[in-house]
């Protein structure tokens, strides 16, 4: 099976100084499109500290200048994972459009606060199974993963406030590069990726990054 691409052109102009404005970009325009279901699902890629890798696919819920954050349980395979290796890639698929972005850097936790506000924003079901399932471990039958839910859902009725489950929370994920992917024909793919350069002046660390651009070859 094989697509030409046909697609706008992508150059170094059309970027964005920033790569986040550039993400920003890419997304208003992906989400306003209406061609994909949940254009915020992206595949996080973690390892062990001994390089076995995994991938999965999780919906983003924020970004901004700091990075991009999710939510999961810290105890599943990828929060025991971060924990021991806090490298990570994530990739966003918007084949629609032909494009890509990658992302790579190393994912910390966000605080309690910004865990506990976002949890409230959650549905009410959302937040038992939250509670109802021991993410990435084995368990006997579906059966009781619902009867878990069930017993939850009994103590905690629509409209009663449930706390956050303190094995569960968001990762940022502070990118120390992001590459921009269009497709075109004739697999001459344009690729730009931004590179993050620390700050620093006469030796002296400033808060902040800059980020310079290089193109890949397809």
């Amino acid at each position: 099976m094989r697509e030409q691409y046909r697609s706008e052109s992508f150059s170094e102009d059309d970027l964005a100084a920033d790569p986040m404005e550039q993400f920003a970009r890419w997304f208003r325009q992906i989400a306003a499109g209406g061609m994909l279901h949940e254009p915020n699902a992206m595949v996080v890629s973690t390892a062990t500290p001994d390089g076995v890798p995994s991938s999965r696919t999780v919906l983003l819920k924020m970004y901004d200048e700091r990075g991009f954050v999710f939510f999961t349980n810290y105890e599943s395979r990828k929060g025991r994972e971060l924990a021991a290796n806090p490298r990570v890639s994530l990739l966003f698929p918007w084949h629609p459009l032909a494009r890509q972005v990658i992302v790579t850097g190393s994912a910390a936790r966000v605080g309690r606060e910004e865990t506990a506000a976002y949890f409230r924003t959650r549905p009410h079901g959302s937040q038992l199974g939250a509670w109802a399932s021991d993410q990435s471990s084995v368990i006997g039958s579906r059966e009781e993963l619902v009867r878990r839910y069930e017993e939850l859902s009994a103590r905690y009725p629509e409209g009663e406030r449930i706390p956050a489950p303190p094995h569960w929370g968001g990762f940022r994920v502070v990118p120390a590069t992001i590459e921009f992917w269009q497709g075109h024909e004739n697999r001459l793919h344009d690729r730009l990726r931004y590179v993050r350069e620390e700050a620093d002046v006469d030796g002296v660390a400033l808060d902040g990054a800059a980020w310079r651009v290089e193109r890949l070859c397809p």
